[in-house]
């Protein structure tokens, strides 16, 4: 009986410990999908924010540079800084505060960029820290 109680014991311990391990293996990989799907998410809007930069500088080079009130136009810029403050909530945190300097310097410059070059440059170096912190947040990604 001894020898059967032993096998029996053996038995329900390892049926224990794999439905342990089988447990500890679902919820680990549960949390790995979740955190690949927020970075891929946080990747996807990172990418399209770096677009929308591009573009954003693109407007306000052809508006000072070029002089060209229809590449140029203010409008495209504020749609611009509104989508780029829109995506980058969904980055992190220091995106978006560094989008909102970035909409608050546009908000300040707008008027004057086609012929300020000193409105210019300050816009330009806010896209540039938008920029950094975008870099800083896929750096940081598991």
């Amino acid at each position: 009986m001894t020898d059967l109680t032993s096998k029996l014991n053996s038995y329900y311990i390892t049926a224990v410990l794999g439905v342990v391990f089988a447990i500890v293996g679902f919820s680990y990989n549960a949390w790995r999908m979740e955190v690949t799907e927020d970075n891929n998410n946080i990747r996807t809007a990172a990418f399209s924010v770096l677009s929308e930069l591009a573009e954003l500088e693109q407007i306000i080079y052809a508006a000072h540079y070029d002089k060209d009130v229809i590449a140029g136009s203010p409008r495209k810029g504020w749609v611009k800084i509104g989508l780029i403050g829109d995506l980058s909530m969904l980055i992190s945190e220091p995106v978006s505060l560094a989008s909102e300097r970035l909409k608050s310097i546009w908000s300040y410059h707008w008027e004057d960029i086609a012929n300020d070059i000193e409105a210019t440059d300050k816009t330009i170096a806010e896209i540039d820290k938008v920029r950094a912190e975008i870099k800083l947040t896929l750096k940081s990604l598991d």
